[in-house]
């Protein structure tokens, strides 16, 4: 009975949280990444959520901090965060707590991005499915929202780096009608943020990747 009411607490201040947030316009706020176990690189891309949180702040209007913000997955640190993004190329390990302390987070409200930068995919699909196990990741239709935020995207993501000459897909776990995670999959978003000398992608590479990340801002602020 402790842990059922803990539990509820934690989700009404999670909702609690995103509802003030939505609410007050003025304040800054923080994404986060995502520090998660397993020997992964999940500090890949340092200065892409800089990056995008300028371009949301000149193109969304939004007052995001440009400093973001490292949490666990098991820490209270994570409720703090409306948006948090996850990256790598390798392997992803989330244990009992991380799992259920990610799952509490998004049904209360959270938003979680992960990207695939590569080589992520086999792990974080059974890493996610300890956190969701009625869940599996869907390929979102091109008319889903996060397509038709201030951006539209009609052919879904836009490719930003080629490796294995695969479309690039969105898939989501969609908890009771609402995309709680999404999953951007052969198509390298968290790159097309990083500062241009990084990759030397062309600037319009660039804008669309930043563009899509907007969206997905401006979809977890407001569902």
């Amino acid at each position: 009975m402790r842990q059922l009411l803990a539990t509820l607490m934690t989700t009404m201040l999670i909702a609690s949280a995103c509802c003030e947030v939505r609410a007050q316009s003025g304040h800054k706020l923080r994404m986060a990444l995502l520090k998660y176990g397993g020997g992964g690189d999940w500090y890949a891309n340092p200065t892409s959520l800089t990056n995008l949180a300028r371009f949301c702040n000149a193109e969304l209007l939004t007052q995001l901090d440009l400093n973001y913000s490292t949490v666990e997955p098991a820490s209270a640190e994570l409720f703090n965060h409306p948006f948090v993004h996850m990256t790598g190329h390798g392997n992803v390990v989330f244990n009992d707590a991380d799992a259920s302390n990610l799952r509490t987070y998004l049904l209360g409200g959270g938003f979680l991005h992960i990207d695939d930068n590569y080589g992520m995919d086999p792990f974080v699909r059974p890493a996610m499915k300890k956190v969701f196990p009625e869940l599996d990741f869907i390929e979102l239709p091109f008319d889903h929202p996060v397509y038709r935020q201030k951006f539209t995207f009609a052919n879904g993501l836009p490719k930003i780096h080629e490796h294995d000459k695969k479309a690039p897909k969105g898939y989501g776990l969609i908890w009771e009608g609402r995309l709680v995670c999404f999953y951007s999959y052969e198509c390298d978003l968290g790159d097309g943020w990083e500062d241009r000398e990084v990759h030397n992608d062309p600037e319009e590479k660039r804008r669309e990747a930043l563009k899509m990340g907007a969206n997905l801002v401006q979809y977890a602020f407001g569902n």
